[in-house]
This record gives structure tokens, C-alpha cells and sequence, in this order.
């Protein structure tokens, strides 16, 4: 679904995936939209009429989806297969649809590096030229899509990712803060320098989702649990527990 992100008010829902959607991203203009499932298929979506524009065909579950800080010519995907992949959006267009094939389409981004699912991935909001991917390898990983073979930076967490963001600005962060949950971590970057961890905080129980907000001048994060039904929050500079 699309709705508007100050009231929540519905705007309208994209409809064709066959399976389970495990992730979605706005272009920066809200134009377009793209959505990975379980249906092995990304697709591409016309956010003023709803209509796929594009449905970009995997050989397993799509778990990440990616558009770029500026533009609306590429996307990236990635999932099960354990592959990063970079989609030129005006070659799939000239496809009229469902795309199974590269033929140029797309190029791989570190093939054969990811050691386990991908289950995030985030594209830098200045220049579009750094991806950053979260996998199950326990392992982030920075690329500089110049030169997309090898990452450019590398970071290991102490367990299982569950959520990899872009959130708020901290501590003169130029591009934002590149908030991590991963086992009983959450873990603070500075998205504007790859591998550059800023902060980790070691929780008490497995942390799900993490999120860091600078709003109103008060430096406060939020963690969603495993095995509880609380969001807790968390004052960023003393890690003491604010409520829930």
C-alpha cells in the first residue's frame, strides 16, 4: 500500500505479487515505487497510476530492494540467490514487462562475495555511486559501483542482521546514520564514510529492527524485540532505557 507518510492517509495499493512482499522503496520523488516478494519477482511500479511499469524475475525469494538518493534510472535487488544485482530501468523498460534475463539489463555488484541471504540494501542519497548490502553472513559490506567487484569496506556484526536503515544525522553526520540491528547489538555508522562505525550498543535480548531519530533536538533510537510485543526506546547517548 501507498500512503501518505505525515497523516497515514491510504493513497492506493499496487497489486500482482503472488507471494509474500518483503520489501518496498520510494524513488526520492515518489514517483516510483519498487517491491520485492516471495514470488521470485521485483517489480516496478507507476506510483500516480499503479500500474508495473516493470517485473524484474529472480530464481529465489527477493528479500531487498533498492532505488537511488537521486534519479529514477536504476534499482537493485537482492535476496536468496546471494547476489547484488543493479538494474538499468530504461533497458528493462524497452522489455514491455517481465524480464528473466540480464542481456545487459543489469550488472552483479561483489558476485560470489555474499556468503548468505541479502536482506538489506541501501544506496547512498549524494552522488548514487555507493551501495551498501546487509546479509545473512553476518556481514556488511560498502560498494563503490564504479567498481563494483570488490567492497571498498567491510564491517562483521556479532549476529544475525535483522534490519539495516538509513535514519537521521548524528554526531555531524553529513549523509545520516546507518542504523543496524543485528543478535543483541544495534549497531551506528556514518553513512558518509563506508565501514565507519560510529557507536554499538549491546542489548539484553535479540533486537530485531533499530531505528535513531535526532527530531526536536533529542538524540533517542528505538528497537523492535524478538520474543516481546514492546517497541523500546533508548536514549542514544547513555543507552538508558527511556520506555515503551
Amino acid at each position: 500500500m501507498l500512503r501518505d507518510g505525515l497523516t497515514g492517509d491510504w493513497i492506493g495499493t499496487f497489486i500482482g505479487h503472488k507471494g509474500a512482499v518483503w520489501s518496498s522503496r520510494l524513488s526520492s520523488d515518489a514517483s516510483l515505487a519498487i517491491t520485492g516478494s516471495a514470488d521470485f519477482s521485483a517489480r516496478v511500479w507507476d506510483t500516480f497510476s499503479g500500474a508495473c511499469t516493470a517485473e524484474l524475475e529472480h530464481t529465489h525469494i527477493v528479500r531487498a530492494v533498492a532505488l537511488p538518493g537521486v534519479g529514477t534510472e536504476r534499482c537493485a535487488t537482492g535476496g536468496m540467490e546471494r547476489r547484488v544485482r543493479v538494474w538499468d530501468l530504461n533497458r528493462v523498460g524497452q522489455a514491455q514487462g517481465r524480464v528473466d534475463g540480464d542481456e545487459g539489463r543489469s550488472f552483479e555488484v561483489g558476485a560470489g562475495l555474499h556468503g548468505g541471504a541479502v536482506k538489506s540494501i541501501i544506496w547512498d542519497r549524494r552522488e548514487g555511486n555507493v551501495l551498501t548490502t546487509a546479509a545473512d553472513d553476518k556481514m556488511l559490506r560498502w560498494f563503490d559501483l564504479r567498481q563494483p567487484e570488490r567492497p571498498i569496506a567491510t564491517h562483521a556484526v556479532d549476529g544475525l542482521i535483522g534490519s539495516c536503515e538509513l535514519n537521521d544525522a548524528l554526531d555531524g553526520m553529513s549523509e545520516g546514520c546507518l542504523s543496524v540491528a543485528a543478535g543483541k547489538g544495534v549497531y551506528f555508522f556514518d553513512a558518509a564514510r563506508p565501514g565507519s562505525l560510529v557507536k554499538k550498543v549491546a542489548m539484553d535480548k535479540e533486537v530485531a529492527s533499530v531505528a535513531v531519530s535526532a527530531a526536536g533536538g533529542l538524540r533517542r533510537f528505538v528497537t523492535g524485540g524478538q520474543g516481546d510485543t514492546w517497541v523500546h526506546v533508548w536514549d542514544y547517548d547513555t543507552g538508558a532505557e527511556l520506555g515503551m
